[in-house]
């Protein structure tokens, strides 16, 4: 069996920062994105040319169109190599992984899209700076092209990063995310094991009554002034082909902020209860649970606003952080079973029985905890009932690699 730490790769991660731009500054970055989104679309049209005809458009014949491109062109070569070629190279990876999915047939629900153009108004800017293009000098991050930007060193970095990404949130905000080295901090061994199971009504059951995660709901607390800055949106919004007028763009930052906001309610409340879990537990048994479908469903809503995917990183990435066993379990029929003896029921329990009563050895219990209980059966980290379980539903490999966690 495979834990999700060991399936992590090397063990790097992303720290965060708040930047201070002076207007200058400012002024610099958006002409540098200017040079990278043109970069970025002409080679969107390079590869839908070679697409259409059949012809290879790699890595070195993308280096090679950059190298042309800044020698023809003045307006280009004002601008730092680096992000420009990390740019052809993040196009590249994209590319070849949308092209390795359209030959393997993947569905189209797993295939990787091909890059799009990056339009002027819609893509905030956004910068990838490797060694030899950024320096930190006297507190201060110092990119290549003159750039000096101020950072609100919010806590100090473990190691020298090895590369940096510079961008603007939707509500203007400027940030510097390096990439940095880490070594796993570990807890003090408690010997205690938890299931954890994923739904609607709580976010997060679990097998221990003290760590549940209830359903918050920060969107719902928020919709009444989102609705309230979306309805000044429809009002101020101009005819299609005309450009948004201030009060249309002002309402439009104003939702964003609302939006924001819920956004790092939940990524806050999510971080906290996963330290405590991590903290308190050395091994996690977790529900390896896809909420995608039910943005289909008449829980959408809902669902949405518990945020179970970001939960679920949040957890993940705090169990690598300090060395914790995270198992991703399989969600498949873990409602059905009986975590005491392995029994399975013969039909799928509706949404609105929230009790499972087993009819083989008579077991009562609230339907998220019994699963919580079946997922500690299937990680094998509770042997009570362990040989009753079905053959078709062990640990299994989540198809989704965690890339590099944001600490």
């Amino acid at each position: 069996m495979t834990t999700a730490q060991e399936r992590a790769g090397a063990g790097r991660a992303r720290y965060t920062y708040r930047l201070r731009v002076s207007s200058t500054a400012a002024a610099l970055l958006e002409a540098e994105w200017a040079r990278c989104r043109w970069l970025w679309n002409e080679c969107c049209a390079r590869s839908m040319k070679a697409y259409a005809e059949g012809e290879k458009c790699g890595p070195a014949r993308l280096d090679k169109m950059l190298t042309e491109a800044r020698t023809r062109m003045a307006w280009l070569r004002e601008g730092s190599s680096v992000p420009q070629q990390q740019l052809v190279r993040d196009f590249a990876t994209l590319r070849a992984k949308a092209l390795k999915d359209i030959k393997g047939r993947l569905p189209m629900r797993q295939r990787a899209g091909m890059p799009k153009y990056k339009k002027k108004h819609r893509a905030d800017p956004s910068l990838n700076y490797t060694q030899r293009g950024f320096r930190i000098k006297d507190g201060r991050l110092r990119l290549a092209g003159g750039v000096v930007l101020t950072v609100v060193w919010s806590r100090e970095l473990p190691e020298p990063p090895s590369s940096v990404r510079v961008y603007r949130d939707s509500i203007g905000h400027w940030y510097a995310s390096f990439v940095v080295a880490t070594t796993t901090e570990h807890l003090p061994q408690t010997g205690a094991v938890i299931g954890i199971d994923w739904g609607v009504k709580e976010t997060a059951t679990t097998t221990s009554n003290e760590h549940d995660l209830p359903h918050v709901e920060y969107g719902k607390k928020a919709a009444k002034r989102l609705a309230h800055y979306q309805r000044m949106m429809a009002r101020r919004c101009a005819p299609r082909g005309k450009a948004q007028s201030k009060g249309y763009r002002r309402a439009q930052k104003q939702a964003a902020k609302v939006h924001k906001k819920v956004a790092r309610q939940r990524q806050d409340s999510a971080r906290k209860w996963a330290k405590r879990l991590v903290r308190d537990h050395d091994a996690l048994a977790v529900a390896d649970f896809r909420p995608k479908f039910l943005a289909k469903s008449t829980m959408a809503r809902k669902a949405a606003d518990a945020a179970i995917g970001a939960t679920k990183a949040a957890l993940v990435e705090m169990g690598r952080k300090h060395g914790r066993a995270v198992y991703l379990v399989h969600p498949a029929h873990t409602t059905m079973d009986c975590a005491r003896c392995g029994a399975r029921t013969k039909h799928a329990l509706p949404l609105s029985e929230r009790t499972y009563t087993c009819t083989a050895c008579g077991a009562v219990s609230p339907r998220d905890k019994n699963s919580a209980r079946v997922m500690l059966v299937r990680a094998g980290l509770n042997p009570v009932g362990a040989d009753r379980v079905r053959a078709d539903g062990p640990l299994v490999r989540s198809r989704r690699e965690p890339g590099i966690p944001r600490l």
